[in-house]
């Protein structure tokens, strides 16, 4: 397939602010919702499980999205791109804002996702496009401190607007968001790729199809899934492990979420700091045993006994500096398995990140104990990862060109 196309290139830095804004907003929208579940459940006269459908479902939009914003980009370029993504993301939480019924929410959620996840890709290649200037490694080191406030503040602020307007105000806030990113980046953002003018459907395929038949490529991406995004079922589970059960206010829901993005963030920091002391193999399965203890510990907690908020939460953090002391490590070993297809391993490692999160999310929603359920997964999605995690490892190196050579 061939598509045509013919785009003005103008070699501009975009303001820092502006990116920062469209790749946080993605995100932003499904941890902001989480601390409303409850009340949301209960105004729309649904169970605990089908109202996390609107997560599981914004997860995996954010998991699709991965596999299609950039060739798209690169085809029509990051402007039109991005400025399609966020009109998406606009009407997804406007639509979500009028919601009659839960089923009417969850297709809106679908929709915001699937364009909330082109802020999210093509923030940083934006930034990437002008790696010529000096400051580029600097504009994305800040970038990246500024887009973990984001997610660590909209628990807390999800939190208190549910508890002061409802769970609709959320998706007031969200829409308005998206008018303001579309309508400044309509403004301010200039055309920093090279528009091709054309995909080959057949290329991608076969890139994606390389990757998907290389054992060190899948035991990275499916491992990396369980140890990052896992905690996705502990977040969708919280509000109700916490409010339904130990009886704390919503208000409060926001600051415990938001305290486990915090430990994510340290667990970065930590491995910033220790690669140049041990190898980047030794993080991976450290980070991940480290999840798995915490995992295995807070389990044994809720079917023993009835920890309180204190306890759990400790154990949640120490789970969450596992999850970000992994994440950079298997992130930098999935998408580095051919240095020809860096791009495409990037695209297909995130897809298959999401899509281990949503799954994550939904297998917590089983059961009557959403506690037990939601730390059952988290442990079983860590040994899962050590598993998947020892087969990569012991897969030589250069399984992916052997394989298209064996091919050729």
């Amino acid at each position: 397939m061939t598509v045509s196309a013919t785009f003005p290139l103008v070699k501009r830095s975009a303001p820092l602010w502006l990116l920062v804004l469209v790749t946080f907003s993605g995100t932003l929208a499904m941890h902001m919702f989480v601390p409303a579940l409850t009340v949301a459940s209960a105004a729309l006269h649904v169970d605990a499980a089908t109202i996390r459908m609107t997560i599981s479902v914004y997860i995996f939009g954010l998991a699709v999205g991965q596999l299609v914003y950039g060739p798209l980009s690169d085809v029509f370029g990051r402007r039109p791109t991005l400025l399609a993504g966020l009109a998406l993301y606009t009407a997804g939480g406007f639509v979500a804002t009028l919601a009659p019924n839960v089923g009417v929410l969850v297709a809106a959620r679908l929709v915001q996702a699937a364009g909330g996840c082109a802020g999210l890709l093509l923030g940083r290649a934006i930034v990437r496009d002008t790696a010529e200037s000096n400051d580029a490694v600097r504009r994305l080191a800040l970038m990246s401190l500024m887009t973990m406030v984001g997610p660590g503040l909209a628990p807390l602020v999800g939190g208190l607007l549910a508890d002061w307007f409802g769970w609709r105000a959320i998706f007031v806030v969200l829409t308005a968001l998206g008018v303001v990113n579309f309508t400044v980046s309509w403004r301010l953002l200039p055309e920093t790729g090279t528009p091709s003018g054309r995909i080959s459907a057949g290329s991608v395929a076969r890139d994606y199809r390389a990757l998907l038949g290389s054992p060190r490529f899948l035991g990275f991406a499916i491992g990396g899934g369980c140890a990052t995004t896992s905690f996705y079922g502990f977040i969708a589970a919280a509000p109700f492990i916490f409010i339904n059960e130990l009886h704390r206010p919503i208000r409060e829901v926001g600051v415990y979420l938001g305290l486990l993005i915090v430990g994510v963030s340290i667990g970065n920091i930590l491995a910033s700091r220790l690669i140049g002391r041990f190898t980047i193999e030794r993080l991976l399965i450290a980070g991940n045993v480290l999840s798995l203890v915490a995992a295995a510990v807070v389990l044994a907690a809720f079917l023993a006994l009835r920890p309180g908020v204190l306890a759990i939460e400790a154990l949640m953090i120490v789970y969450c500096i596992g999850a970000g002391l992994c994440s950079p490590a298997v992130s930098t070993l999935s998408i580095s398995v051919d240095p020809r297809l860096i791009g495409s391993a990037a695209g297909l490692y995130g897809f298959l990140q999401m899509t281990i999160g949503a799954a994550c999310t939904t297998l917590a929603g089983l059961g009557h104990d959403p506690a037990v359920a939601a730390c059952t997964v988290l442990a079983g999605a860590s040994l899962m990862a050590q598993a998947s995690f020892r087969i990569a490892l012991r897969t030589p190196a250069n399984d992916v060109v052997e394989r298209e050579d064996a091919s050729a």
